[in-house]
């Protein structure tokens, strides 16, 4: 590990030498995801639930050549006031010339658990995966996430795949992969802002321990990847179904109109989904993230009681 551009934050290196519970954070909802100063104030909050659920809170961001595993307080008040264009959208492809560049990068879900893996954490809380675009038949336009969750072995906990995307063709491409896609404590899939997406799972389990207990065994089985805990958002929280979906439709009907597309795709619908809600859809993602802490934290307990 000290020949990789790792930076730990104190209480996390601590944590990790004596084989504490660590939750690891991504970053691009910082930069990308919500406006300033709420989503300080939101990555103050999940690392608040975190801690109170018995685990360390370690968000990743690249900063000047290095990983941080964590982050102190004053660099995480840094990041959360960088501007979205001037903090690079981090994947798999791009996260070496990232560090070697010396920029500021914002971890999506995939180089967050690369990050993870290298620093020997877990699990991995987010607010919703990336997956297959709408037309990705066409514009091929598939999140590097779902390559990422068949490779590395990390649990990573999300409010499910975010709804603006394909989500049957996202489950399809997940069971290819051989992703276990697990629904918590229900036998539905959630759709992000929703509890509901009308897709059944493929397994479900109703605790944390159970979960914990699926990593273990595909570690002992050697078995690449990680797996997806589909966390519903909570019920006093979400955005029924049926009052989201024609939101998502006009914000996707504008993003074709102007031309948005790649990495752009998803800030630039999100973007139009709050404006849209007059910000409903801003307090649900906050809510679910904070839900989805909640249950990583205590699934990472968990491990920690049985090692690998």
């Amino acid at each position: 590990m000290t020949d990789l551009p790792l930076e730990f934050a104190p209480e996390v290196f601590a944590a990790l030498n004596e084989g504490r519970p660590v939750v690891a954070l991504e970053s691009t909802i910082i930069t990308h995801g919500m406006p300033y100063p709420q989503n300080l104030q939101m990555a103050r909050d999940v690392e608040n639930v975190i801690r109170g659920a018995g685990a360390i809170p370690a968000t990743i961001a690249v900063m000047a050549g290095r990983i941080h595993i964590g982050l102190t307080a004053s660099s995480l008040e840094t990041l959360a006031q960088t501007p979205s264009d001037q903090a690079m959208k981090v994947s798999r492809a791009d996260l070496a010339i990232c560090l070697t560049s010396g920029r500021t990068g914002a971890t999506t879900v995939a180089a967050t658990m690369i990050c993870a893996h290298l620093a020997g954490i877990r699990v991995f809380a987010t607010g919703g995966i990336g997956g297959v675009h709408r037309g990705a038949e066409l514009s091929f336009d598939i999140s590097a996430d779902l390559q990422e969750l068949g490779q590395t072995p990390v649990t990573v906990v999300a409010a499910g795949a975010k709804a603006i995307l394909d989500l049957p063709k996202t489950w399809e491409v997940l069971e290819t992969l051989g992703v276990p896609v697990i629904a918590y404590g229900q036998d539905e899939l959630p759709a992000f802002w929703s509890r509901s997406s009308g897709i059944t799972a493929p397994l479900r389990m109703d605790s944390a321990r159970e979960i914990a207990a699926g990593a273990n065994m595909r570690s002992r089985l050697g078995l690449a990847g990680g797996q997806l805990v589909a966390n519903p958002i909570p019920e006093a929280d979400e955005i029924p179904r049926d009052e989201i979906m024609p939101v998502i439709e006009k914000a996707l009907a504008e993003a074709a109109a102007q031309g948005i597309a790649a990495k752009a795709v998803t800030p630039f619908l999100l973007q139009q989904i709050f404006e849209l809600t007059d910000g409903k859809s801003l307090k649900s993602n906050i809510a679910l993230v904070l839900n989805n802490a909640r249950l990583a934290s205590e699934i990472a307990v968990e491990m920690a009681k049985a090692p690998i």
